[in-house]
């Protein structure tokens, strides 16, 4: 399977890179975005790519933007990435994992829903939970338990190296204003509900999931980056699902575990087991929620 670490892309400026993605500039209205085989966790970007990834990110986002262009608009543009670069830059691989975007301000806040205690959550849960929104929730949960009703626990954006932090409702909406605020969060779990109930048919428990969005120069709220991809959200194997333990996942909660398991200070290189079984794990959601009704 081919990999993509870094771009080969000269005819346009690079505008900035992510934890996975490299953002160049096309004209005044787009961007072109590439998302690469590079692999974060713990907002720490790892040595070692995980083959097809990006690929299955740009796929799979493009599937799920096209599924919820009715409940809000989004990034994607009419032009191709061949439109935009050189002949000679047209590779496959590099078309497969580059999508042609609107230009947008993005809200410097993720959009995160949960259905599940999981990740930090669970954490947070354990040692007291200082948000309202985990605080609420009755004692005694348990790993992995479906919460009774999904949360919305937006967190900041953090730069490359840094975390992401927890931020409550009152401060998204003190920054982006109420009517910002309302609209992210009713989107968010409305896009939640609506892709869980959609992969539960498929086998898959979508946990946890984080959106992005942005606003145009008509002051409408888009959705942008990624969506609903094993990245961004956990994905469990409905058919193994259990409370009180880390469920079969099909995203990469392997990498994390992996992480888990050793002592490290500086991005550790990824055995060629965890590689290849996350990249399996990846193609594994994408076929299975891709696949026709």
């Amino acid at each position: 399977m081919d990999t993509l670490i870094k771009p080969a892309i000269t005819s346009l400026d690079l505008l900035r890179r992510g934890k996975v993605r490299y953002v160049y500039a096309v004209d005044d209205d787009h961007l072109l975005m590439v998302s690469s085989d590079c692999v974060s966790a713990y907002d720490v970007v790892l040595p070692d790519a995980i083959p097809g990834k990006g690929r299955i990110l740009n796929t799979l986002s493009r599937f799920w933007f096209r599924r919820f262009s009715d409940l809000i608009p989004n990034h994607l543009s009419s032009l191709s990435p061949e439109e935009v670069l050189s002949p000679a830059e047209c590779a496959p691989a590099l078309l497969a994992r580059s999508v042609v975007v609107r230009r947008l301000q993005p809200v410097p806040y993720e959009a995160v829903a949960r259905g599940y205690l999981f990740g930090s959550a669970w954490r947070s849960y354990q040692d007291g939970a200082a948000l309202d929104e985990l605080a609420s929730l009755p004692a005694g949960m348990r790993l992995a338990q479906r919460l009774p009703e999904p949360l919305f626990t937006p967190t900041t954006k953090a730069a490359v190296g840094d975390r992401d932090q927890a931020v409550d409702f009152a401060r998204l909406t003190s920054d982006c204003g109420s009517s910002v605020a309302e609209s992210i969060r009713r989107t968010t779990l409305a896009i939640y509900e609506q892709s869980r109930s959609y992969a539960l048919r498929r086998g898959i428990i979508i946990a946890d999931t984080k959106l992005e969005f942005g606003v145009d120069k008509h002051g409408r709220l888009l959705l942008m980056d990624e969506l609903l991809t094993p990245d961004s959200s956990r994905f469990w194997s409905a058919d193994d699902y259990q409370q009180g333990v880390s469920p079969v996942n099909f995203d990469k909660q392997h990498v994390r575990d992996y992480l888990d398991s050793i002592e490290w200070q500086e991005p550790p290189h990824l055995p060629k087991e965890v590689i290849a079984r996350t990249s399996w794990k990846y193609r594994q959601a994408a076929q299975r929620l891709m696949a026709p009704d």
